[in-house]
């Protein structure tokens, strides 16, 4: 059998910026959801940070710049699109959960549910009411990013997406089990590095906030 000699594809999630509601309430899928003024701060920063290692990146730059389709994450994709020379391309298996009848709920009042332990302990084995699984949050955001790796062999891409959708992907690269995947945290604006390679990924970095380093070739 043939060797795969594809080259690793770097792949750059971002979290999008703070918003009115983030700490809050369960915002979802819900349309209108924008950046508050200090989202809008954290994305020009978070931009700035990934131009300054633009040059040093595998594929020498971002190839491209890839967003959830929710306001917010466009929003946090332009400033960093616009730093890098590209354009912000919507890519559907980025959006957030679909949380369902839990959209927009008050956290505090989500925390008092009996299925609060579920999400937290066992969210395998939960499905949100008329919504979407954790599992198949998972499978649909791997699935997305396999794609978008497939199309960038050898290059530097940007997804810009949500919290949980980025835990349960950091946990398959990871290999830890969906149901450990609530101990990651994933800030707002933050910046988690993976290396896809034809072997294996490598996790590079979690949840940086700050300039980042050593995600170019060792």
């Amino acid at each position: 059998m043939a060797a795969n000699n594809r080259s690793p594809t770097l792949v750059l999630y971002i979290r999008h910026g703070r918003t009115p509601t983030t700490g809050s309430r369960l915002p979802g899928r819900a349309p209108g959801l924008h950046l508050s003024d200090e989202g809008r701060a954290q994305a020009e920063a978070v931009a700035t940070h990934v131009a300054e290692v633009a040059a040093n990146l595998p594929g020498r730059g971002v190839a491209a710049v890839y967003s959830s389709p929710m306001e917010r994450t466009r929003e946090t994709a332009a400033p960093i699109a616009r730093a890098v020379g590209r354009r912000v391309r919507t890519a559907s298996g980025l959006i957030e959960c679909e949380f369902g009848s839990w959209t927009g709920r008050r956290l505090k009042d989500l925390m008092k549910l009996k299925a609060w332990s579920t999400v937290q302990r066992q969210p395998s084995a939960f499905r949100f009411p008329k919504g979407e699984s954790f599992a198949e949050m998972q499978a649909r955001i791997t699935g997305q990013v396999a794609d978008l790796v497939a199309r960038h062999p050898g290059e530097t891409i940007v997804c810009v997406s949500h919290a949980d959708p980025i835990k349960a992907a950091l946990a398959q690269a990871l290999g830890t089990p969906l149901d450990l995947f609530q101990r990651l945290v994933v800030g707002p604006c933050s910046v988690s590095a993976v290396l896809h390679s034809p072997e294996r990924p490598t996790v590079l970095t979690v949840n940086s906030t700050g300039r980042l380093v050593g995600l170019g070739p060792s």
